[in-house]
């Protein structure tokens, strides 16, 4: 018989399950070099469109660059340099995290803004317009968009309790975009101008705005276009031909009617990977501003949808981490870039098949172009590091669920083995 008695048997405590917070998942077993605090998808995304536009640029580019440069493949070995210079770029940005522009913000608008000024007093001229700076090797616009969405995203986030009111809501949000929107309206660039009034609406709505004053802007954008073709005989050109041609496809201008001609010569299927005819004869800047019709006419409609499907993709990537950032002002800054870059692709788009005026923007990541491919690719490496300080801090949440269910498993381990050594006394 044993002395043992009821109070010296230890009764085990039922422990109370770790709940994992939802939203969160276990960490689960890869290899070493799937860890990376980066957007995978989004990454595959952008090589794919960079390593395509290569392509069509080797293909649209080897007629045009040999009768202006005497060189076939001159633009292309051009493009691949500057494939090359905006990665690094792309790369140092992804490295530096998104709140150092929140210090920085002023200084990088005022640089923009006199960029923008030293194009209007010494920018080479050509095709009407004076864009671009060095040669021609360098076009402050496009970093201004990048620039001016930054500002605006920072702005933004420090004012968001006070956008309900007018006098520190639109009115300020008016004077910052159209000093911006002017500047570059004077070159004349119009489409680069609307853009970066349409990204300030926007980026005024995700911020909060009050309704009331976005229905405003919305009531009185007539009365600006309205004036802006009274003044512009650029723009009352460009509304007219798009007006004429909505109307009758065989009106439109010849750029367009270029356009729809690659298109109908490509069917489904295309006539296959430099074999188009229309950029050698009549089809305007295929390298640039047309490449997409080159597309439609050597990838047929299958060719157009890729590209589109790529864009969608790139938009749903951006998207999915302006939700997942830390703070408002990533998602603003996530947000705004992503629907830039989206936003150039679809009026690039719109304009070669004849559903918006002609803007005269290159399709980014496929168009040749330093400046452009420059301003998108840092765009890119931005929002790289939004995703990268959202991986971070989702795997530091992480570790910290871990060590506390941990502890939690460690105390109730050390619990059973004291009881069960108090049986074996007993005995």
């Amino acid at each position: 018989m044993s002395d043992q008695t009821f109070d010296d048997i230890q009764i085990e405590e039922p422990q109370p399950r770790v709940e994992r917070p939802r939203g969160t998942r276990r960490k689960r077993q890869t290899w070493p070099f799937l860890e990376l605090n980066l957007d995978v998808p989004l990454l595959l995304g952008v090589f794919t469109l960079l390593i395509f536009g290569a392509l069509m640029v080797y293909s649209a580019s080897a007629d045009f660059s040999l009768v202006n440069f005497g060189d076939p493949t001159y633009m292309f070995f051009r493009q691949l340099m500057n494939i090359g210079i905006a990665l690094a770029a792309a790369l140092v940005v992804s490295q530096i995290h998104y709140h150092f522009y929140r210090k920085y913000a002023v200084p990088m608008m005022v640089l923009a803004a006199l960029a923008l000024l030293a194009v209007l007093i010494i920018g080479e001229v050509r095709y009407g317009s004076s864009r671009a700076l060095s040669g021609g090797s360098y076009m402050p616009g496009e970093l201004a968009k990048v620039v001016a969405i930054i500002y605006l995203s920072v702005w933004l986030y420090s004012k968001r309790a006070e956008l309900s009111k007018l006098t520190y809501g639109l009115g300020p949000l008016i004077g910052i975009v159209g000093g911006v929107a002017w500047l570059i309206y004077m070159q004349p660039d119009i489409s680069a101008a609307a853009t970066i009034v349409i990204m300030g609406g926007i980026l005024f709505f995700l911020a909060g705005g009050s309704l009331k004053q976005i229905a405003l802007v919305i009531g009185g954008a007539p009365i600006v276009i309205f004036v802006l073709m009274q003044v512009s005989l650029t723009a009352r050109t460009r509304v007219s031909d798009y007006l004429t041609g909505f109307q009758n496809l065989t009106q439109a201008n010849d750029h367009v009617l270029r356009a729809y001609e690659a298109f109908v010569k490509g069917g489904w299927f295309g006539v296959g990977l430099g074999q188009a005819e229309t950029k050698v004869t009549g089809l305007p800047v295929p390298p640039t501003d047309s490449i997409f019709a080159v597309i439609g006419e050597e990838l047929g409609l299958l060719g157009v949808l890729f590209v589109i499907l790529l864009f969608a993709f790139i938009l749903w990537r951006g998207l999915t981490i302006a939700r997942r950032a830390p703070d408002m002002f990533g998602s603003l800054l996530a947000a705004g870039l992503t629907l830039w870059i989206t936003l150039e692709a679809f009026i690039n788009m719109g304009v070669m098949v004849g559903l918006v005026p002609f803007a005269g923007n290159a399709l980014p990541l496929i168009s040749y172009g330093g400046s452009s491919l420059l301003a998108t690719l840092v765009a890119l490496g931005i929002l790289m590091n939004i995703a990268r300080v959202s991986r971070a801090q989702q795997q530091q949440e992480e570790r910290i669920l871990d060590a506390t269910a941990r502890g939690r498993r460690s105390e109730r381990g050390w619990g059973l083995s004291r009881a069960r050594r108090a049986s074996r006394v007993v005995r």
